[in-house]
C-alpha cells in the first residue's frame, strides 16, 4: 500500500497520567525515550508504532497519525493544492526521522514522515 500510516501520537498536559491510562487500559508497554514522551510497545510486530506524552508547550492535547511519504515538500505542495495547509514545515527530529504536519480542509492535523 502506498503511503501507509506508520505512527501515532497521543499528547496532552500530563504525560504520566496518559501513559498510565493507556498502559493500564490496553496493556501497552511504554518505554520512555524523553522525560515526557514514551514509545508504545504492544508486543505485535505488525502493529502501528506510537508514542504517548506531553505537548511541548503545555497546551491541550491531541491525537495525530503519521503517513509515510517519499517527499515531504512534494506532499505538502499536493496537500495545499487540494485545499489543505502546512502546519509544520519539514523538520528533522533529533535522532529520528524527518516529519511535517498539515491540516486538512476541516482543520484536522495529520503528520507526514519521510520514508527511509
Amino acid at each position: 500500500m502506498p503511503n501507509p500510516v506508520i505512527h501515532f501520537e497521543v499528547l496532552g498536559k500530563d504525560a504520566g497520567a496518559l501513559q498510565s491510562f493507556y498502559g493500564q487500559v490496553f496493556d501497552w508497554q511504554l518505554n520512555p525515550v524523553m522525560p515526557t514522551y514514551a514509545m508504545v510497545s504492544t508486543g505485535d510486530e505488525n502493529a502501528v508504532a506510537g508514542g504517548v506524552g506531553a505537548t511541548p508547550d503545555g497546551s491541550d492535547g491531541h491525537v495525530t497519525f503519521y503517513v509515510e511519504v517519499d517527499d515531504l515538500g512534494g506532499a505538502l505542495e499536493q496537500i495545499e493544492s487540494a485545499g489543505g495547509r502546512t502546519v509544520q514545515p519539514p523538520m528533522d527530529v533529533p535522532g529520528g526521522p524527518s516529519i511535517a504536519l498539515f491540516a486538512d480542509p476541516e482543520g484536522h492535523v495529520v503528520g507526514l514522515v519521510k520514508a527511509a
